[in-house]
């Protein structure tokens, strides 16, 4: 037993490898809402009221294909969200380029949509 627990405890754990395990959608799903939690106010709820309705879409969606993307990219979302003390200072980070391109034009509507509503958000912040 002492050997068995001596090699386990002698590798190295690599964080990266488990940052990129897919988690199940409501583990998922909880893990994003509690991470808006230490957010801005205005930011937690712009987040929240994206996340929410993204999530209700998605629950009948049976092609494992779509499934495995829809999680993979709201689990690369809830890695770049900051942890600790200075998530209240979150100002997000600039769109990739690639990225925007294989967008379809019903996402790059949404985006749109989204930067509109966003500008609003910080145009006129609630006391």
């Amino acid at each position: 037993m002492l050997r068995l627990a001596e090699s386990v405890s002698s590798k190295q754990l690599n964080l990266t490898e488990y940052s990129s395990i897919l988690l199940p959608p409501k583990p998922l799903y909880r893990r994003i809402l509690r991470t808006h939690r230490r957010l801005a106010p205005d930011l937690r709820f712009m987040g929240d009221r994206y996340v929410k309705p993204e999530f209700r879409r998605h629950q009948k969606v049976t092609n494992p294909l779509h499934i495995m993307g829809f999680l993979s990219q709201w689990k690369m979302y809830l890695d770049a969200l900051p942890t600790g003390r200075h998530a209240k200072n979150f100002a997000g980070k600039r769109l990739d380029p690639t990225v925007y391109e294989k967008m379809s034009p019903e996402q790059v509507g949404q985006l749109y949509e989204l930067m509109h509503a966003s500008k609003d958000v910080w145009k006129n912040p609630e006391p």
